[in-house]
């Protein structure tokens, strides 16, 4: 589910450094150095949460997926079938 969210952030630290050498404006290349730090701020968010799942299940099948959705304001009301 992250690769997506690198694809894009990795789609916009282009734009940012092309964006840049053709305006002839250090600002694009400033911001592009930023991007890999919130790259790995969202890959250590990601493996934080496998580590917890893996401790509080004690797997990491899929089969059990179901049963970390939740009952909140934002819940599809119904579980989701893999």
């Amino acid at each position: 589910m992250s690769m997506p969210i690198e694809s894009m952030l990795l789609a916009v630290n282009l734009n940012f450094l092309v964006f840049s050498v053709s305006s002839d404006d250090m600002m694009g290349q400033s911001f592009a150095s930023l991007v890999p730090t919130v790259a790995a701020a969202e890959s250590a968010f990601g493996l934080a949460i496998f580590v917890i799942t893996f401790r509080v299940r004690g797997t990491l099948a899929v089969e059990f997926l179901n049963s970390i959705q939740g009952s909140g304001p934002f819940s599809l009301g119904e579980r989701i079938r893999f």
